[in-house]
């Protein structure tokens, strides 16, 4: 059986580091898909995936070459939808793992929320700092993953 993909949205991911430390301990190779150059360990397991400065460039590279042997590690919840068709399992940042059982609510919840801030003008806000405990869930949900798979 082949090794396991994580395909990382690496924009805004803050958990980088940490993929790169799992997949080593597995053998699974990491493909950090985004619009611009990021430093990637040299490694073999580890590329660089430079997508076109486009809308949802990353996202379309990371949703096609997704599949069941592959670890998806994104916030995008519409991207995570297309990931989970694909049959590949999607983690966020924080350890929360899509499933089938979950996207349908975070989907309706992502539109609820977008009605909402399109009405309140000059209201931010965004979701919560990135904290020591979301590392270690995310760490804790990767390896159980990738267990999962082998």
């Amino acid at each position: 059986m082949s090794a396991p993909t994580i395909l990382v949205d690496a924009d805004a991911c803050p958990v980088k580091e940490e993929i790169y430390r799992v997949a080593e301990r597995y053998g699974a190779q990491v493909r950090v898909v985004s619009n611009s150059p990021f430093r990637v360990p040299v490694s073999e397991r580890v590329k660089r995936v430079v997508v076109a400065d486009s809308f949802d460039a990353a996202d379309d590279w990371i949703a096609e070459n997704a599949d069941a042997r592959s670890v998806v590690v994104t916030a995008d919840i519409l991207l995570a939808e297309r990931c989970l068709k694909a049959g590949a399992r999607v983690l966020k940042h924080d350890g929360r793992e899509f499933d089938a059982a979950s996207i349908g609510s975070a989907i309706a919840t992502r539109a609820i929320m977008e009605d909402l801030r399109a009405g309140m003008d000059g209201v931010g806000g965004g979701p919560p700092p990135f904290s020591k405990a979301d590392r270690s869930n995310f760490l804790q949900a990767l390896d159980r993953v990738l267990v999962g798979m082998r």
